[in-house]
């Protein structure tokens, strides 16, 4: 049997369960919480002076905390690609009589809570004053026209590690704005990316959640495509960054210098989160493995300590660099 028709008939009899995963993962639309919930509301009298304590606040953050959210934002604004490649993922059909199978069906459902998150972030960076939205706009609408390869082509099982993984890492990032926001007294900010990274952690909980359903049905291919997602590198959507007039991914290198020199997301987090899916899917532990699936087991047990050794040897610029989206005469 074709590898391809091996997944495409673990992806069905996993399908069985999509409903269960909705029902598990996400939240139905009329009880999850809104942008607006956090945000200023136009129709209200207090409009006006909300937004005022809202720029007043924005003012004591620094100039990396910007470039970090502005970063996230842009990578969450581009969902139209995320979601465009997911549906073409094997065993994902939204074509048929019928409005499309389970998975097109969570993908859908998955598409419209992450919706939320740039929308959120946006309408914060907007109102805050503190960003150049233009050339915001221009980088978010660059990196969804340039599109970008994560080296999974159609393969479920490298999608969904890569998910597993690209989830907590965003939750982390979040999660780490927010209790910077917080420092800052920034109370309003810190609820929002706090919210945020606790949709990112139960959509973390499920993708990991197929991998590791898929490991009970398959696990020699499913270890093998863990051990090729690790081994070329977890691609993140901010690696394809440019500002405008630049050249695809000429913005990331100092993105990401940012986000490391405040704390946002690091080369250890790299390795940590490796670590969580290697110690959450228990490869350690399983058996029947063919000889090449044992090898690759073999190579994402050692992964780390070689990722670790590497990392300690980094240096990070200490340097601010300046940002077209962030104009240093408007941010201290």
């Amino acid at each position: 049997m074709a590898l391809d028709n091996i997944r495409l008939e673990v992806m069905q009899l996993l399908e069985k369960k999509v409903d269960s995963y909705v029902d598990q993962f996400l939240i139905p639309i009329d009880k999850v919480w809104q942008p607006t919930d956090f945000l200023p509301n136009s129709q209200e009298d207090t409009f006006f002076d909300e937004v005022e304590e809202l720029r007043e606040l924005a003012k004591e953050l620094p100039y990396d905390f910007w470039v970090a959210l502005v970063g996230d934002t842009i990578t969450e604004e581009a969902l139209p690609t995320y979601e465009s490649w997911l549906m073409d993922v094997e065993g994902v059909n939204q074509h048929g009589d019928k409005p499309g199978n389970g998975w097109s069906r969570w993908v859908r459902y998955w598409t419209g809570e992450e919706n939320r998150h740039g929308d959120t972030l946006n309408k914060y960076l907007y109102l805050s004053g503190r960003v150049n939205m233009i050339e915001v706009e221009r980088t978010t609408q660059h990196l969804i026209t340039d599109g970008f390869d994560i080296g999974t082509d159609r393969d479920p099982y490298k999608n969904f590690v890569y998910t597993s993984f690209q989830e907590f890492a965003t939750y982390i990032s979040h999660n780490r704005v927010a209790k910077m926001a917080k420092q800052y007294s920034n109370k309003s900010l810190a609820k929002m990316c706090k919210i945020i990274a606790g949709d990112e952690m139960r959509h973390y909980n499920a993708y990991s959640q197929f991998v590791k359903d898929i490991f009970e049905h398959d696990p020699s291919e499913m270890m093998i495509a863990f051990k090729d997602m690790m081994k070329h590198k977890i691609v993140m959507p901010a690696h394809f960054l440019r500002e405008s007039g630049e050249s695809i991914g000429t913005a990331f290198e100092d993105f990401s210098n940012a986000a490391q020199r405040l704390g946002v997301y690091t080369a250890q987090d790299y390795i940590d989160i490796m670590q969580r899916l290697i110690d959450k899917w228990e490869i350690d532990k399983l058996t029947g493995l063919t000889d090449s699936a044992e090898q690759a087991r073999d190579f994402l047990m050692a992964f780390p300590g070689r990722m670790q050794r590497i990392s300690e040897r980094i240096k990070v610029p200490e340097a601010i660099t300046h940002f077209k989206w962030v104009e240093p005469a408007r941010v201290k």
